[in-house]
């Protein structure tokens, strides 16, 4: 059932693998939602991290044996701690399954990470939204049988909408659609191989833009619908590519920021600013954000008192 940003809501958190780490459809969620909330404060957290999984599984030899994938359970109190989100969006299952045939225990470890999380969350009296995991692709990939691993996976998250009235947002089917039907076209052309993901997990701008496009659907905003990127959700502004790279700029900032105050243990990540030092310069950032935002809106209620005269 499709819900707005309720108006206690303020600090909004994303958790989830590599693909929420690079930031692309946090993002693009942010810069739409301002848009539709020019005078609300409202905070967007990425701490996304990669290589993570909920199930606390890790396949043998995995980054070349230099180090087990790292296990939310290991860092979610303090990150919470620390945050204070009031809503949380979640996603996980690329991982989770470790790149391998279906195995019922793996899928087990899965399902309880997952309950796991949902009651953390809610014990704080913040309200988690799940997401799907993205499509995993098998032409670009390396895991024969992984992407009906993750169809399995997917079919579980969404069933929790009926068995435990979950809010659920499904971004794996609209991008496994996505990926077909764009295959299909090509190949009637002799093209090889459309890809939403080069390397079959991490998906590029499109594959971004279509998650970012399912959340603010169940939000509730149907007009992104018709939009096929984020550059074309974002029309009202006049220089939506440059808005864009500023939320993008101070997203990086605070999720480097972020991921190190919380103490995170992967190797091999960009250590970030001190949390102070962070939020000085993230809020130098926000008033460019947030002046933009203005003029925007600005230019475009002029527009239209012009027109109704």
């Amino acid at each position: 059932m499709a819900q707005s940003i309720r108006p206690s809501v303020k600090r909004i958190l994303f958790l989830g693998n590599s693909i929420t780490w690079a930031g692309n459809y946090v993002n693009d969620v942010e810069a739409y939602l301002r848009l539709q909330f020019p005078g609300r404060q409202l905070e967007f957290m990425n701490v996304g991290l990669p290589s993570e999984t909920v199930s606390g599984l890790s396949e043998p030899g995995h980054a070349g044996g230099a180090f087990p994938r790292p296990d939310l359970h290991e860092r979610l109190a303090r990150v919470l701690e620390q945050t204070k989100p009031d809503l949380v969006f979640a996603c996980y299952g690329m991982n989770d399954g470790i790149s391998m045939p279906f195995d019922k225990g793996r899928f087990e470890k899965f399902k309880d990470g997952i309950n796991w999380l949902h009651d953390e969350i809610e014990k704080t009296g913040a309200k988690i939204i799940h997401l799907t995991p993205p499509v995993y692709d098998e032409v670009r990939g390396k895991s024969i049988g992984y992407a009906a691993v993750l169809d399995r996976y997917s079919d579980w998250l969404l069933s929790m909408k009926q068995q435990k009235k979950w809010e659920v947002i499904d971004i794996h089917y609209p991008m496994k659609k996505y990926l077909v039907a764009h295959r299909q076209v090509d190949r009637q052309f002799g093209l090889d191989g459309f890809a939403l993901a080069p390397d079959g997990v991490h998906p590029g701008e499109t594959g971004h833009w279509i998650m970012a496009r399912a959340i603010l659907l169940f939000l509730g905003y149907k007009e992104v619908a018709r939009s096929p990127s984020v550059i074309e959700s974002l029309k009202r502004i006049e220089n939506a590519s440059q808005y864009l790279k500023l939320v993008a700029e101070r997203q990086n900032l605070m999720r480097d920021a972020w991921l190190s105050a919380t103490k995170h243990k992967r190797p091999g990540l960009p250590v970030g600013l001190p949390l102070n030092e962070a939020l000085t310069k993230s809020n130098e950032l926000q008033v460019r954000i947030d002046s933009t935002v203005r003029a925007s809106v600005g230019a475009l209620k002029g527009v239209r008192g012009t027109s109704a005269q």
